[in-house]
Order: C-alpha cells, then sequence, then structure tokens
C-alpha cells in the first residue's frame, strides 16, 4: 500500500493560513482573510440537511414564520404547522423579527411594573381575568395573583373539585358555591387553603369530595352547607374552625350526637346558630344541642323538631344561652303557653319565632306583648285571620307575622349584579360577564 503524498505547493499554502492566525498570548494583532468560495455555502448547508437563512428586514426577532406571513394579512388564519415525517432529517433555522421599539412610541406593556398591572387587572371580570392570564407567563402569574381572588362567586355551577382546589388556594378569603354540582372526587393534594367565609348550600356534592374541601379549612368565620349530606368525619373537621361566627346547617343530616358534641364545644365564638329541619335529628341530638351550644349565641334557629323538642330542653336553653336576641323554636308542637316564663328570662329578645306550634292557645300569645324588649312575633299557623287582626290591635308595639323565612346563619343575598355572601361582595363572577 502506496501512502498518499501531499503535493508540496498544497501543504505550503496550509502553512501559510496557519503562520496568519494569531497566537492567543501574543500581542500582535493580525487580520487575515479566509479564502472560502461563497458560492459554495448552499450546497455545504444542503449537505448538512440545513436549508440557508433568506435575507430578512432590519427588525426582526424570533417569530415563527407562519405567524410573520399573517402580518401582512391579518384577516386570513394562520396556516398549520406540517408535521415531518419520521424519515425526513431536514430542518429549518428561522428567526423572529426584532421589535424595534422605536417604531411603537408609547409605554410598552413589557416596562409596566407588576403594581400597576395587578390594578389594572384588578378591574377585569373574572372572563377576562383568564383571558388575559394566557397572553404569557409574566400575565399568568400575575393574574392568579392572590391580591385578586379575595372574593369569588361560582353559583350554579357544573364545577371539577380540583377547579375549586385550585382556585381556593389561590388565596380565595370569601367564596360563593351554593346550588353548583360537584360529582367528582377530589385528586389532586393541596396546602390548607385562606378560606374564611363558604356557602356550598344546596349543592350536589359527594360526601367525600365535601370531606376532602373542608379538610383544608380551619380558618373559617362563616359558613352554610344547608341542606348537605354530612359525615361525622366532617363534623369533627369543622371543630377545628375555632373562630366560626356564623354556621348554618339547616336541612343536613348523616352525623350523630357525639360529633355534634364536639363541634358545638370547640366553637366557643359562635353567635348566629341555625340547626333547623335536621333530618335525622333525634330527641338525644337536641339534648346535646342546647346543652354544648356557646354561651356566647345571640341568634338561634332550633325550628322543626315536632315532639323531640321539649319544655325542659328550652330551659336548659335559654339558661345556658341568655343573651339571646332572635330565637326561633317554631314547629315544635310540645311547646305551650307553660314555657312563656322562659322568654322572659332574656333580657335581650327582640325577635321571636313561634309558627305551627299548635299547642299554644292564640289568646296567651298577649303575655308575650309584656316582653320589654320584643320587636317582632311570628306565630303563623296558630292565630286564625280573624283572630291576627285583633291580635295586632291589641300589641301595636309588635311586629306580627312580618316575615315567612330566617336570616339566621345564612348567607345575605345581594343583586345579581352585585352579588354577596353575609354582606361581602364577591367581586369575581360568572353571573353576569362584564367588569363590576
Amino acid at each position: 500500500m502506496h501512502a498518499f503524498k501531499i503535493p508540496e505547493s498544497v501543504d505550503a499554502m496550509h502553512r501559510k493560513h496557519l503562520q496568519e492566525i494569531p497566537d492567543q498570548t501574543s500581542n500582535v494583532t493580525t487580520s487575515f482573510t479566509w479564502g472560502w468560495d461563497s458560492n459554495k455555502t448552499s450546497e455545504l448547508l444542503s449537505g448538512m440537511g440545513v436549508s440557508a437563512l433568506e435575507k430578512e428586514e432590519v427588525d426582526s426577532e424570533n417569530i415563527p414564520q407562519e405567524l410573520l406571513s399573517n402580518l401582512g394579512h391579518p384577516q386570513s388564519p394562520p396556516r398549520k404547522r406540517l408535521k415531518s415525517k419520521g424519515n425526513d432529517k431536514d430542518f429549518v433555522i428561522i428567526r423572529r423579527p426584532k421589535l424595534n421599539r422605536e417604531n411603537f412610541p408609547g409605554v410598552s406593556w413589557d416596562s409596566l411594573p407588576d403594581e400597576l398591572l395587578l390594578g389594572i387587572f384588578s378591574c377585569l371580570c373574572l372572563p377576562e381575568l383568564l383571558h388575559v392570564s394566557s397572553v404569557c407567563k409574566r400575565w399568568y402569574h400575575l393574574a392568579f395573583d392572590e391580591s385578586l381572588w379575595q372574593t369569588l362567586d361560582l353559583t350554579g355551577r357544573n364545577l371539577h373539585p380540583d377547579v375549586i382546589g385550585r382556585l381556593l388556594s389561590r388565596g380565595v378569603v370569601a367564596f360563593c358555591c351554593p346550588r353548583s354540582f360537584v360529582d367528582q372526587p377530589l385528586v389532586e393534594h393541596f396546602s390548607p387553603f385562606r378560606i374564611q367565609h363558604m356557602d356550598l348550600s344546596h349543592s350536589v356534592m359527594d360526601v367525600s369530595t365535601l370531606h376532602g374541601i373542608l379538610s383544608l379549612c380551619s380558618k373559617l368565620q362563616n359558613l352554610s352547607l344547608e341542606g348537605l349530606q354530612l359525615s361525622d368525619p366532617i363534623v369533627n373537621n369543622l371543630a377545628q374552625n375555632s373562630n366560626l361566627v356564623r354556621l348554618n346547617l339547616s336541612g343536613c343530616s348523616g352525623f350523630s350526637e357525639s360529633a355534634l358534641k364536639t363541634l358545638l364545644s370547640s366553637c366557643s365564638r359562635l353567635d348566629e346558630l341555625n340547626l333547623s329541619w335536621c333530618f335525622d335529628f333525634t330527641e338525644k341530638h337536641v339534648q346535646v344541642a342546647v346543652a354544648h351550644i356557646s354561651e356566647t349565641v345571640t341568634q338561634l334557629n332550633l325550628s322543626g323538631y315536632r315532639k323531640n323538642l321539649q319544655r325542659s330542653d328550652v330551659s336548659t336553653l335559654i339558661g345556658r344561652c341568655p343573651n339571646l336576641v332572635h330565637l326561633d323554636l317554631s314547629d315544635s308542637v310540645m311547646l305551650n303557653h307553660d314555657c312563656f316564663p322562659e322568654f322572659f328570662r332574656l333580657s335581650y329578645l327582640q325577635h321571636l319565632s313561634l309558627s305551627r306550634c299548635y299547642d299554644i292557645i292564640p289568646e296567651t300569645l298577649l303575655e308575650l306583648g309584656e316582653i320589654p324588649t320584643l320587636k317582632t312575633l311570628q306565630v303563623f299557623g296558630i292565630v286564625p285571620e280573624n283572630t291576627l287582626q285583633l291580635l295586632k290591635e291589641a300589641l301595636p308595639h309588635l311586629q306580627i307575622n312580618c316575615s315567612h323565612f330566617t336570616t339566621i346563619a345564612r348567607p345575605t343575598v345581594g343583586t345579581k349584579s352585585h352579588p354577596e355572601i353575609w354582606g361581602i361582595r364577591c367581586r369575581l363572577t360568572l353571573q353576569k360577564p362584564s367588569c363590576l
């Protein structure tokens, strides 16, 4: 085999070029030019599987080529990007046009500080806020800043529990979500919520899902679960909210008297409590309730227990809660005129409801007019129409049968354009997709 011999003229040329390259340690600056034929550029790139860049304008910076082609035709839809086949090894290097700030007078959105953008975002309604979150990463993080998600209203929506979890983890303080439908279990794991006011009344929700949400709540002050199926673990979880002020469990079911005892014993700051019409409440439930209700309660609804609420229970209750201002014992057929002296022990009683307590004789109601602080008296169903007018004339200082429904511990109802929850206005809402 013969070795290939490089011609001396070629070898000498290479050495000459190498000598012209300056040493990195040398201070001598040497200039030289590469002897490359520009006509061979496309041939070389083609052999590498690369296509040459076309000459571009000065103002350019990394925008996909198909978007560039659409800039001159804003009405035409963007072309779909073709998927390369598995055996296609060709690829294209592209650049996006650089944005020349001189061509766009005024202040750039990118130059605005986060505080100013948050102020602008705070004027957006929920759909608009979700739209701007998809503009870029920075706007996404700003759009989900906890300062913008203090109050949220999703009344009557079909929701996935993980969506609820993600939203509440944004720092929501007031969450209004009654009459909603949640039919799947909570899958993701979230850190404890900061929520303080929550209304889930009459929602369709699995017990395990409700338990998963409430287990992450420990700072609740106002809570309404009216009409929901509960469980002992749920009620025991509620007991960790020692700052509860208003609690509405009207129409709830599924928990034992021991769980109720744990809850009432832990909530020592309760001011309003609604335990009316709990479906599976027994006489034992009622006895536990009146014996462990916090003495701080001023508004209480224990209506709907018919034969399970006895006069002895009323005596125990009033002895434990002497500061009652609003008391509703409607639909308790075991109460009669004999329990009236108990009401006189309440020095602050202003509103009393005894509707459909059929053992009370209408004529004896005149005695209740002597309670010095009493302002309203609800006696629907026990006073005939022809006698009601006489009763009103005999007790002119009282408003009789002025309200059919109780408001104890129930969320306040605002206007459709300005929904509220216990007097707190919910800024983010889907009820009306316009800025509030």
